[in-house]
């Protein structure tokens, strides 16, 4: 991000996990006052935001951190220990569908974190 945003790159965080931190993002040189940042409360929401950003053509850099945190608006509005088998895949690969196309046309970049 520090470095897109030196060459005059409109970047964006989609924080899924809320856990941004921007005195430590400061210190890696990134702008945080010029950066967009979007906490969603769901998976679709943090999707949707990112699909938005791609089709306006004014971001150049959209990190969303991080996939594993994306989780759907049923498992959050389910009860304890209500099965979603299959959820999070469908909405990530329903979404990537969505946004492939949107992305080469906008020449956008995106990257989405996940952990192993």
């Amino acid at each position: 991000i520090a470095e897109a945003q030196k060459k005059g790159k409109t970047c964006a965080f989609v924080d899924a996990e809320h856990a941004l931190d921007p005195i430590y993002a400061a210190k890696l040189g990134v702008n945080v006052d010029d950066l967009l940042i979007s906490q969603p409360d769901t998976g679709e929401q943090a999707l949707e935001i990112c699909d938005m950003l791609v089709r306006s053509n004014a971001v150049d850099v959209i990190i969303v951190d991080s996939v594993a945190a994306l989780t759907p608006k049923a498992e959050i509005e389910g009860e304890m220990g209500d099965s979603h088998v299959g959820l999070q895949a469908r909405l990530m690969s329903q979404a990537l569908r969505k946004l492939t196309a949107n992305i080469k046309n906008a020449n956008c970049l995106c990257i989405f974190i996940n952990q192993i």
